[in-house]
């Protein structure tokens, strides 16, 4: 939990209803170092994307980025036709299209790319992962887990990967099923799979956080991971190593308090060995999709349709801040930067942690941390967590 008067809401940030807030939404996000936290952070402050922009390359100056330019109205309404021309939307944070789902995640994405039936962000859903080198047992769980959850109404929801992400995604074409994509939407990876992602424009959603035109990078997959277990109810891990991308998503779908069922394998196979030990450290075993259906039950009792709260982007990270105080002084700011960076190392710890152990003052702290991130000197992640970031001191 953050400390009180760390983050304290303000009035939530109103999506774009014009095209020109929708560029001014994509011109802040895809700034050079303005992550979601700081997006967040400067709508709350600011207002607006507009205002925000306006203040962006002061805030950067007093990171020391003297050169600092946002990105450019040209590349913004650039991205914005790409995305009228391959048939997709921009859903945004706070409107009625965005997913639910996402709005208790601790980073909801400001913006996301969506081709297809939008609809599908509505339904139930579950997510669908395994691994890539899935064996024939393997393949053939995955499509009878999805073709029977799809007929009772779920929409499945996995990463257009190779193996047990396939498997998931032609069994439940029908049904409904949505691809998060590590890319943009309009760039199909792998490429072999590129008639199943035309299927799913078609007949389900192709769905992703990242520019149009964006090939997928390494850093990509764990970010999309995320949004894979936090648009469903419950995590299927069929098949997965010990040291998986799949274990990833399935400890995201834990810290988002998603249910996380796995389908267990022999002891010797090298390619069960993740959901056994998913087992052992309390995921639900599951062997069929009526154990889905049952583990999931008591879910689906307990939930009611809440009030949506966009008072908070997020539980932590994405909390809006109160506005920034009077300039400090260089020196003092020196100060401050060097104190955190001192605190800080490799290994995340959260930010309420961090600001107890400078006691400093969080109307200090907080425009600090900003100040760093655009300087890539500090890494957000999930969960309020921060860590130093010392790849990004020449940058």
């Amino acid at each position: 939990m953050m400390p009180e008067g760390l983050h304290p809401s303000t009035h939530p940030p109103l999506p774009p209803t014009t095209e020109d807030e929708r560029v001014s939404w994509l011109r802040l996000l895809r700034s050079r170092r303005v992550g979601i936290s700081t997006f967040f952070r400067l709508m709350g402050e600011h207002g607006s994307a507009e205002a925000a922009l306006g203040a962006l390359p002061d805030v950067a100056r007093a990171a020391g980025l003297e050169s600092y330019a946002p990105c450019s109205e040209e590349a913004a309404r650039s991205e914005l036709a790409r995305g009228r021309e391959v048939g997709a939307v921009l859903l945004s944070y706070g409107a009625p299209d965005y997913p639910g789902a996402l709005y208790d995640l601790s980073d909801p994405p400001p913006l996301l790319w969506a081709r297809g039936n939008t609809a599908l962000l509505g339904a139930p859903a579950i997510g669908m992962v395994g691994a890539r080198n899935a064996s024939s047992l393997g393949g053939r769980t995955a499509r009878a887990f999805a073709a029977e959850l799809s007929e009772q109404g779920h929409v499945i929801v996995s990463g257009l990967a190779r193996g047990i992400d396939t498997s998931a995604h032609k069994a439940a074409l029908e049904g409904g099923t949505i691809a998060v994509l590590a890319g943009g939407v309009d760039v199909i990876y792998p490429a072999e799979n590129a008639h199943l992602a035309a299927d799913i424009a078609a007949k389900g959603l192709l769905l992703s956080e990242q520019p149009m035109g964006m090939s997928p990078q390494a850093r990509h997959f764990p970010r999309r991971n995320r949004l894979i277990s936090g648009l469903g109810a419950g995590l299927v891990v069929i098949e997965a190593a010990a040291k998986s991308g799949s274990l990833i998503t399935a400890r995201n779908a834990l810290d988002q308090g998603r249910e996380v069922l796995a389908v267990p394998g022999h002891p010797f196979d090298a390619r069960a060995s993740g959901c056994n030990m998913l087992i052992r450290d309390g995921a639900t075993l599951v062997r069929s999709a009526a154990d889905v259906l049952e583990a999931l039950a008591p879910l689906a009792a307990q939930e009611k349709a809440p009030e949506l709260d966009l008072s908070t982007p997020g539980p932590a990270s994405g909390e809006i801040p109160p506005p920034a105080p009077e300039k400090r002084s260089l020196r003092e700011t020196a100060a401050l930067h060097s104190r955190i960076l001192d605190r800080l190392g490799p290994s995340p710890v959260p930010e309420d942690q961090l600001l107890r152990d400078l006691a400093a003052s969080a109307s200090d702290f907080t425009p600090a941390l900003v100040e760093l991130e655009l300087e890539g000197r500090i890494a957000r992640a999930p969960g309020g967590m921060v860590s130093r970031n010392d790849a990004g001191k020449a940058g």
